[in-house]
C-alpha cells in the first residue's frame, strides 16, 4: 500500500500538486537547487504541504527509483470539503458527532481512532493539512479499512473549522485535563464535536481556548494519562450512550 502512495522527481511531483492530489508530505534532498526546484518550493509554500528537507540516504530508503531528490506521500483517499460536510450531515437530520484531531502526528493513534469513530458513527474527522499524521499505508492497515469509510477534512488550520463549526451550531469538547469536568458531566446529546490533541502536548493553548466546554476522563491508578486513542474511545462511547 506504501508503495502505491508514492511518487518520486521533481516534475511528477509538481504535476500530482497542479493536478489537485492529496499530497500529505514531500521529502526534499538537503541542498537541492535549479529551477525546477524553485517552482516546486514555491507550490509547497502556496498549497501549505508539509516538507521534510532530508540526507539524500533518507530518500534511497524511501524508494530505489531514480528520485531525482523528492519523494512525495500521496494520501490513498480523497478528502472532504468541510463546509460541504458540515452542512450535508445537518440537513440529513442527524445529530452530528465530529472529531477535530490537533497535531496528532502517530499513524497509528489515528487509524485506531478512525476504526473507533466508525464504530461510534461519527460524521466526520478533521485534521490540520500541516503537523498531523498522514494517511498511509500503516494508518489504513490500523484503521481496519475504516478510514474509506469515515469523512475526513483537511484543514489550513484547525482554528477556521473551530469557528466554522460553532457558526453551525456545533458545540465544541475539549479532551484535557485542564478543567474540573469529567467526562460524565458534559452532555453529549446536541450538535458536537470532540477535539483530541497530540500524543506529547494535548491540545495547544490557543485551541482550548476556543472550546465550548472541556472535559476529562477519571484516572484512579498512578499513570497520569492515557493513550490518546484509547481515551478518544472513552470520550465517544461515553457520546454513544447518552444519545441512546
Amino acid at each position: 500500500m506504501e508503495n502505491e502512495t508514492k511518487i518520486f522527481g521533481i516534475r511528477a511531483v509538481i504535476e500530482a500538486i497542479n493536478s489537485g492530489k492529496s499530497v500529505d508530505k514531500v521529502f526534499v534532498q538537503k541542498g537541492l537547487r535549479g529551477e525546477l526546484f524553485g517552482e516546486l518550493d514555491s507550490l509547497l509554500r502556496k498549497n501549505a504541504i508539509n516538507a521534510s528537507y532530508v540526507p539524500v540516504e533518507k530518500l534511497n530508503r524511501l524508494t530505489n527509483k531514480n528520485h531525482q531528490g523528492v519523494v512525495a506521500q500521496i494520501s490513498p483517499i480523497e478528502f472532504y470539503d468541510l463546509e460541504n460536510l458540515v452542512m450535508n450531515v445537518i440537513e440529513s437530520g442527524k445529530t452530528p458527532l465530529f472529531l477535530l484531531l490537533d497535531q496528532l502526528s502517530d499513524v497509528r493513534n489515528f487509524g485506531a481512532i478512525i476504526r473507533t469513530a466508525e464504530c461510534t458513527g461519527v460524521n466526520g474527522i478533521i485534521i490540520q493539512k500541516k503537523g498531523g499524521a498522514p494517511v498511509n499505508g500503516d494508518t489504513i492497515k490500523t484503521s481496519a479499512g475504516a478510514v474509506f469509510k469515515v469523512p475526513i477534512c483537511k484543514v489550513d488550520h484547525i482554528k477556521d473549522a473551530m469557528f466554522h463549526m460553532q457558526a453551525s451550531g456545533i458545540k465544541l469538547i475539549a479532551a484535557t485535563e485542564k478543567t474540573d469536568n469529567t467526562v460524565y458531566d458534559v452532555s453529549f446529546k446536541e450538535p458536537c464535536a470532540i477535539i483530541m490533541g497530540s500524543e506529547g502536548k494535548g491540545i495547544s493553548p490557543s485551541v482550548l481556548k476556543l472550546a465550548d466546554d472541556k472535559a476529562k476522563l477519571p484516572l484512579l491508578g498512578e499513570i497520569e494519562s492515557l493513550n490518546v486513542s484509547v481515551a478518544c474511545g472513552a470520550f465517544l462511547y461515553e457520546a454513544v450512550r447518552q444519545r441512546r
